[in-house]
């Protein structure tokens, strides 16, 4: 592929990514819909549902892939068990911590844990562009953290340190797994599975992982109509529909890419929590969300062929993505 060809299928999958941020970031506001649901149950019927979906819409690519799934059934596993974890350990966060802090925490560690999986798996090389993009994101998530567990010691919130900090315990657990997932997903669709059959596959069996515990503790949403209705939406629009634009963009775009341009996802949360929860949000919270903002403004600005060639050079080879057509042609889901 051309350079140029190279910077619009990663513009493409950049701007793929950051849509599925967008949606991933009303999910701890429509959780506060259903307070009468733990989140638990929230994580469960989020990503078992949604994870249930994706496999169904890729039944057929997923049939024909198995026997590349079967060869790397260990990246399939690590994947569809961090799909399962990490519901559980963000929505724990988000109650705990509140919607600002445990999304903040979850999705802007990442990162850095995604770097390290790379680093260690793949022994890629990180550019200098990314580097100041993560350490900017990073600066701004800390920033929020910071700003919110004040407000939480000072007595002017309603939650206490130590839940403060069980949350953002949790947060890093999130972190991680959603870093893992990443990797596996991105890993299987550069060593030549479809980009359906790669998600349908991981997210179908971490679904298959919830089921049991939406069966424990799903009952709350079934006894009202407004629990419900947060329980399709959620599995839905964010989950399904996000996921399937995550999967098109991990076609294009390394996962340490990925879960940077993710930093989107608790700016949005943060507005929300602010706009539509109520949650209040101190002076320096709002200096993070511009850092995040300039995090992905760095990350997504055009760059020059030369630039395109050594951060090209900086990756260890591996197998190509499949082309823009073939995920483009093979339908939603």
């Amino acid at each position: 592929m051309s350079g140029a060809g190279r910077a619009r299928s990663a513009g493409t999958g950049a701007l793929c990514v950051l849509a599925a941020s967008v949606l991933w970031g009303t999910t701890g506001t429509a959780a506060t819909f259903a307070p009468e649901a733990g989140p638990l149950a929230i994580g469960a019927v989020a990503m078992g549902i949604g994870g249930l979906l994706q496999a169904l819409a890729a039944a057929r690519p997923t049939l024909r892939s198995v026997p590349r799934l079967r060869a790397q059934r260990g990246t399939v596993l690590l994947g569809a068990v961090s799909v399962a974890v990490y519901p559980l350990a963000f929505y724990s966060s988000m109650r705990l911590a509140g919607v600002a802090v445990g999304t903040v925490v979850s999705i802007g560690t990442a990162p850095l844990a995604s770097a390290v999986i790379e680093r260690v798996a793949d022994r890629r090389r990180l550019t200098r562009r990314w580097t100041l993009a993560a350490l900017l994101g990073l600066l701004g998530t800390a920033s929020l953290c910071v700003a919110e567990t004040s407000h939480a010691s000072d007595g002017a919130g309603h939650r206490s340190v130590a839940g403060m900090l069980l949350g953002i315990g949790l947060g890093l657990v999130a972190a991680a797994t959603y870093a893992l997932y990443s990797w596996a997903a991105h890993r299987l669709i550069t060593r030549g599975t479809p980009p359906r059959a790669a998600m349908g596959a991981v997210f179908g069996l971490g679904g298959l992982l919830l089921v049991p515990v939406l069966l424990a503790t799903g009952a709350p949403l079934v006894h009202s109509w407004t629990g419900a209705a947060v329980g399709l939406y959620m599995a839905l629009v964010p989950m399904f529909t996000g996921y399937v634009l995550f999967g098109w963009g991990l076609a294009h775009v390394p996962a340490s890419t990925a879960t940077t341009l993710s930093l989107l996802e608790p700016a949005v949360a943060a507005v929300l929590a602010v706009l539509v929860v109520g949650e209040r949000l101190p002076a320096l919270g709002w200096t993070g969300i511009a850092l995040v903002i300039l995090c992905l403004a760095v990350l997504t600005a055009p760059t020059r062929a030369g630039a395109g060639k050594r951060d090209a050079v900086s990756r260890p080879e591996e197998a190509p993505a499949p082309a823009p057509a073939h995920t483009a042609g093979s339908g939603p889901g």
